[in-house]
Formats: C-alpha cells, sequence, structure tokens
C-alpha cells in the first residue's frame, strides 16, 4: 500500500461550504505546512441521540455530495490523493462510540436492523460519489466502538459498498480496539485513531502491528494528533483535558510519534487531526491557540520534517 501522509480536511463544515473560495485558501496552506500529500475529506452525518435510528445526511449541518465533488476537484488540481471517509456523529454531543441497541430484540425498542438501514443508505450514497470522483481509498466509519462486535452487519455494508466504489476500502476503529475487531479479513486496509499517550508509543505500535500481521493486511493510523495544552502528551485524545496552552507540549508528542513512524515502516502512514476549511485561526494567534491544529506552531516545522523524511524513504 502506498505510505499514507495525510491530514483531515473540512470536519464537520456545513452543505455549500465550498460556494465560498476561502477553504480552497485554507486547503493549500494545510499542504504547506504539514507537508501531506493525502487529504482526508470525513462526511459526518448526525443523528439526533446515541439510540436514534435516523442518520441524516441531508441536513444543512452535513457537507453535501456537491461539496465532496468539489474539494475532489480541487485536491486533484493540487496534485494530492483523496480518502473519502464516512463518519457519524450525535447531535445532543455524546460521542459516537456509545451507539448502541439491544443485541435481542425487545418490543418497541430501537433496533440494529434500524440503524443499520439507515447508516447503511448514507454510506453507500457516499461511496457512489467517491467512485464518481475517483477517490483512492474509502473509509466505512469512524471510532464506531458500540458496533463493532455487529460483525454480520459490517459485512453486508462492505458488500453494499463494493457494488459502488471499486478502490480499497477501510474501516477506523477507534484508540485501543484494533485486536476486538473480527471483521478486518473483509477490507482492504486496518486503519485505527492513533492517539497514544507519549510513554506508550512503543507498545501500541508493536500492538498494531501484530494485528496486521495476523489479518495479512496493510495498516495506518487514520488520524492522529495532540492538542497544545500542557499534559495532553499523556491524553492526546481527550478534547477538553490538559492545563495550560502549551505548543510545546504538542511539539513533544509529535517529535516522539513521527519519530516512531520512522522508526516503524510496516505501519503505512499517519492522519493528522485536523484541518478547518472555513475556521482555520489566523496564524498571529497560534501562540495562544490550543486545539489539535498545528498551522504557525512548533509542530508544524516537526511535520515538515517527517514529511521530507518519509517522501526520501518510499521514493527508494
Amino acid at each position: 500500500m502506498r505510505y499514507i501522509n495525510g491530514c483531515t480536511f473540512a470536519f464537520m463544515s456545513p452543505r455549500g461550504f465550498t460556494q465560498k473560495e476561502e477553504w480552497k485558501r485554507s486547503l493549500r496552506l494545510m499542504v504547506e505546512s504539514t507537508g501531506c500529500d493525502t487529504v482526508i475529506l470525513p462526511v459526518g452525518a448526525l443523528q439526533d441521540h446515541c439510540y436514534s435510528t435516523k442518520v441524516d445526511y441531508t441536513t444543512p449541518d452535513v457537507m453535501s455530495m456537491d461539496d465532496v465533488r468539489a474539494v475532489a476537484d480541487e485536491v486533484r488540481k493540487l496534485g494530492l490523493h483523496l480518502v473519502v471517509k464516512a463518519m457519524v456523529n450525535v447531535r445532543d454531543g455524546y460521542w459516537r462510540a456509545y451507539i448502541r441497541f439491544f443485541d435481542t430484540y425487545v418490543p418497541t425498542e430501537p433496533t440494529w436492523e434500524q440503524w443499520f438501514a439507515s447508516y447503511d443508505e448514507f454510506v453507500v450514497e457516499l461511496a457512489k460519489t467517491a467512485q464518481e470522483v475517483g477517490a483512492e481509498m474509502f473509509c466505512l466509519g469512524c471510532e464506531m466502538v458500540g458496533t463493532d462486535h455487529r460483525a454480520d452487519e459490517w459485512r453486508d455494508l462492505i458488500a453494499q459498498v463494493r457494488k459502488v466504489y471499486h478502490g480499497p476500502l477501510t474501516y477506523n476503529c477507534d484508540k485501543f480496539q484494533e485486536h476486538h475487531v473480527t471483521w478486518w479479513d473483509a477490507v482492504d486496509a486496518i486503519s485505527s485513531s492513533g492517539y497514544y499517550p507519549i510513554d506508550q508509543l512503543e507498545e501500541h505500535f508493536q500492538r498494531v502491528e501484530a494485528v496486521a500481521e495476523k489479518f495479512n493486511k496493510p495498516f495506518f493510523f487514520m488520524e492522529s494528533g495532540c492538542p497544545s495544552r500542557e499534559g495532553s502528551e499523556y491524553i492526546p485524545n481527550n478534547w477538553n483535558y490538559g492545563g495550560e496552552q502549551s505548543n510545546e507540549a504538542q511539539a513533544r508528542w509529535y517529535q516522539a510519534y513521527t519519530d516512531m513512524l520512522i522508526k516503524h515502516p510496516k505501519i503505512r502512514g499517519s492522519v493528522w487531526w485536523d484541518w478547518s476549511a472555513i475556521r482555520l485561526y489566523p496564524i498571529e494567534t497560534a501562540a495562544t491557540n490550543n486545539g489539535y491544529c498545528t498551522y504557525g506552531k512548533p509542530a508544524e516545522k516537526i511535520l515538515q520534517a517527517y514529511s521530507r523524511a518519509i517522501a526520501e524513504r518510499e521514493s527508494k
């Protein structure tokens, strides 16, 4: 598998965001800032709560298929690669990992069958668009921990998607879950969210390599990153954790993480979280921004050096 040096772009951008020009500038800045060669475009449908069975991808809160086409066209003009990623988020703020239903049918209660019917409709429609725009890879979902055990439903969805999208498929499981998914054989690449503590990187890199070897599949991190907050390098997955703003803490994590990626060439890439299409902060405020984005922060130089090292290694 080609090495994935990517960045997530336009997460939770609303329908029609591509009708203005500012997102194109942000996309170019992302490439210049990180040195990435792959754009991961997440399309995040919405459901009202964790036990809702309606997955809504036509709401104004969710980018349209025309937005996907516009981003794909710009990505192609820039000579970059595109991965289209299906996601679902919960309107009431709960994390998608908590979406779950009874495994035994109970009258009047929402069912897995109802939820998967709605989710499948969204994913298949997005997969058709991914095929249309020539996406290099399609991701079936993200961090759906509560659904991971429903292997039959996931296999059925994969079969549906393969009828409309003819490129490689992956699924972005959550951190610490790589060895719990039983249906990796049905996809073409294994991927996960690599928000691992700075002092546990070697342990988890070795573990995910073992999972990839077991299933004889390539592996890459579909998400990775660390906020700019003191202490966040030890809990990089927590959006709210951390003390005072600290670009140095973020830089320490990125240096350790990219060093580990270079040390482990069997891991075929990483995707940085994340880069806003329409709400990118002014570079003058980088010293006070405590989010995940590396724009204008010390970690920016680390990613550039990593991109050069990977490009040199992969060209040999």
